[in-house]
């Protein structure tokens, strides 16, 4: 059995040089990851399409590597094949009749095939030999063109036929690592949370800063999330996560600034930081989660005062979604039960908080701010590679460790669902319980 893995179409429509970039580096993408489930797995890519070989049929393999490339970004589709070398169209009809023909039986069919290289016989006419064969020689209901019970689908590529056995979706977008790196400001919510995914569906490297405003408890809840959105989607590329301290920048905040203004001060604050640490890491653009007016901090005044105390490019993938819509995304994408249950920390509430900031007023209510209190949070960030995340939490969170089951027990699983789902917890003794 093969995997053949079809380029997101936008790839497709780039020039030579950089569709043959975008396709190395995805083929390199693929190889890293599949090398750790499979390491004699074989990656080969092409012009239009890059075929994979496991080293073994067996399932749970298969799940795990269909799971993988579901989740990478630049693939449209994945396509689980059977293949075999032809050379005649009666060779073709054999092969498809012994890998689909126990399938067809009672059931209506039609058979669709796309071709490339130099044959005698086109797309169409392979369609109605195949499919008049499996017709005869077959326990089928008949063929169907329209709306078919079955569809066998064939990929003929010079002498070389794969029947396809199952059709996977991939994740579209451009391959990880072909765009520039960008710093997204993360809190964990339902917003970051998918601008981060967003931008990292589209090719973009995207490493994390989290504003501390709640405690340690809400440190570890945003890198549990960052962690799941970097391993799902992004673990072919090394990524930071940066903390930054800003209980202190909040105080001040509270203590010199308007009630009024404290919201967009607050996020130009952040904003001065994050351009601060995007500079040393040589990182051209950060990534936010606002939306137009879906707080008083994000009407169009606000944004533009707030984006004024930056030259470092600003990106908003949200900007012009609904709440709903981005939320929908987080549940497809596995993060709104972590943003669900991410506390809400504000950091600074405003009784009667501006839409319409003014520069000059702003600039005036930042000459009573200490200025050193950012530049403490700043010099007392912590950047921890993404991958070592789990251990840093672990370190914190220091448990008992307990080998053994006595009398009595209950083990409670607190990993995310998709975890439990890969990789389902097995201890002996233990019965399940409901």
């Amino acid at each position: 059995m093969k995997f053949i893995v079809k380029l997101f179409p936008e790839i497709t429509i780039k020039s030579k040089p950089v569709r043959t970039q975008f396709v190395k580096k995805l083929r390199r993408n693929i190889r890293t990851l599949l090398k750790a489930i499979d390491p004699q797995v074989e990656v080969v890519g092409g012009w239009d399409r890059i075929e994979i070989e496991p080293s073994s049929d067996e399932p749970a393999l298969i799940q795990r590597l269909v799971g993988q490339l579901c989740n990478m970004p630049g693939i449209a589709n994945i396509l689980e094949v059977s293949q075999q070398h032809f050379e005649t169209l009666h060779e073709i009809f054999e092969f498809t009749r012994q890998e689909v023909g126990e399938s067809l039986a009672g059931k209506t069919f039609c058979v669709r095939a796309n071709r490339s290289g130099s044959h005698d016989f086109n797309s169409h006419e392979a369609e109605i030999y195949v499919g008049g064969g499996l017709n005869q020689h077959t326990d089928a209901a008949g063929v169907k063109l329209k709306d078919p019970e079955v569809l066998v689908r064939l990929e003929i590529r010079n002498k070389t036929v794969s029947v396809v056995r199952r059709r996977h979706e991939g994740l579209g977008g451009y391959p990880l690592g072909t765009q520039d790196p960008v710093l997204s400001l993360i809190s964990g919510g339902f917003d970051s949370t998918v601008s981060s995914f967003l931008t990292t569906r589209r090719g973009v490297n995207t490493h994390f800063c989290f504003f501390n405003l709640g405690g340690h408890a809400h440190e570890v809840g945003v890198k549990e999330v960052a962690y799941y959105l970097w391993n799902k989607f992004g673990s072919s590329h090394r990524v930071m996560f940066v903390s930054v301290p800003f209980e202190e920048v909040v105080a001040e905040i509270l203590t010199n600034v308007d009630n009024s203004q404290m919201g967009v001060v607050l996020k130009r604050m952040m904003l001065r930081a994050a351009s601060r640490i995007a500079d040393d890491m040589d990182i051209e653009a950060l990534v936010t989660g606002e939306a137009i007016a879906q707080v008083s901090s994000q009407t169009l005044p606000n944004l533009a005062v707030i984006d004024s105390v930056t030259d470092t490019l600003v990106l908003r993938p949200l900007i012009a979604m609904d709440k709903q819509d981005i939320i929908d995304i987080s549940r497809r994408i596995g993060t709104e039960e972590f943003a669900s249950h991410m506390p809400e920390y504000c950091g600074v509430i405003s009784v009667n908080p501006t839409t319409r900031a003014r520069r000059h007023r702003v600039e005036r209510e930042e000459e009573r701010f200490d200025m050193s209190v950012l530049d403490r949070a700043i010099e007392t960030r912590k950047a921890v590679p993404i991958n070592r995340i789990v251990d840093d939490i672990v370190e914190q969170e220091r448990a008992i460790e307990q080998s053994e089951l006595l009398g009595g027990e209950v083990i409670i699983d607190i990993r995310h669902p998709t975890e439990q789902e890969l990789r389902p917890l097995e201890l002996e003794g233990a019965e399940e319980g409901i």
